[in-house]
């Protein structure tokens, strides 16, 4: 996954609790016949291995666990908050009009190679712990004893377990680092008019947009995490340009002209400053 120095996400903490508290994943896994593409809810084993281990079951008349002992790594998407940011919440748009739409969002790709588990005792442990975590929010937790025995006895015949150690995760996070302060926090102001979050705290998510680098938004049962974020990098400032027109962009007083080029300012013989961020 390419990610941008300005997107790196590399916290193993905050990583995990996003897979956690978003387990809905898609699982790719490829086959002599091609990619096989599953959409299924995983429990992150934090116990077991260095990044942890995915586990999970898909239904017995699904192929891709017939496939796994030659199939190789998989990869496994999971996605956190997500909104489309317009330029109509930036500022900028009517100082120099030089911005575009983009998408906000926050993202981990888990590697590793699965394996199927088809061991009665250890599908019941598995489905056990899945209803544990799920059910945990729930008034009143339902458990697996709930049901009567021969009907999960026939269940638990027609599902096989998936285990993925993980080998390495690839986590993405875009909260509009690398544009304008101003038009970070008008993008704030716009998500939180329009609810436009997925996320159930957009008032968290926000708060990663007025911070300068990592910073992960995720929902668990017991609360809202979030990473911290460094302070912002001083910024760099470049040599002056000069419009087509030939006339230097005036500074005025102690903020730079923002007009792009070409300029469009009286020959006032001053430099210009532009902050790249």
């Amino acid at each position: 996954m390419y990610v941008h120095s300005s997107h790196r996400f590399n916290d193993q903490r905050d990583i995990l609790a996003l897979i956690e508290s978003h387990p809905l994943g898609a699982w790719v896994c490829p086959t002599p016949q091609g990619l096989l593409a599953n959409h299924v809810p995983f429990l992150l084993d934090r116990s077991r291995g260095e990044h942890g281990t995915l586990v999970a079951h898909v239904s017995r008349a699904n192929p891709v666990w017939r496939v796994l002992p030659h199939a190789g790594p998989s990869i496994v998407l999971f996605r956190g908050p997500q909104a489309y940011i317009t330029p109509n919440w930036y500022p900028t748009k009517t100082t120099h009009g030089q911005v575009v739409p983009t998408w906000d969002y926050v993202a981990a790709n888990v590697h590793g190679t699965a394996r199927a588990i088809d061991d009665v005792n250890a599908l019941r442990d598995l489905v056990e712990r899945l209803t544990q975590k799920h059910e945990s929010v729930q008034p009143t937790a339902w458990k697996v004893s709930d049901a009567p025995g021969r009907y999960i006895d026939k269940m638990l015949r027609a599902i096989v377990g998936i285990e993925i150690p993980i080998d390495r995760i690839e986590a993405k996070l875009r909260a509009s680092q690398d544009e304008a302060m101003d038009d970070r926090l008008g993008t704030v102001q716009g998500l939180g008019s329009v609810n436009a979050l997925s996320a159930p705290a957009p008032g968290v998510w926000a708060e990663a947009m007025r911070g300068a680098g990592r910073a992960v938004v995720v929902s668990t049962t017991s609360g809202l995490q979030r990473g911290s974020a460094p302070p912002r990098p001083p910024a760099r400032r470049v040599a002056p340009r000069r419009g087509r027109c030939g006339v230097v962009g005036v500074r005025q007083g102690s903020k730079p002209c923002l007009t792009p080029p070409p300029c469009i300012h009286p020959r006032l013989g001053a430099t210009r400053a532009q902050t790249e961020r």
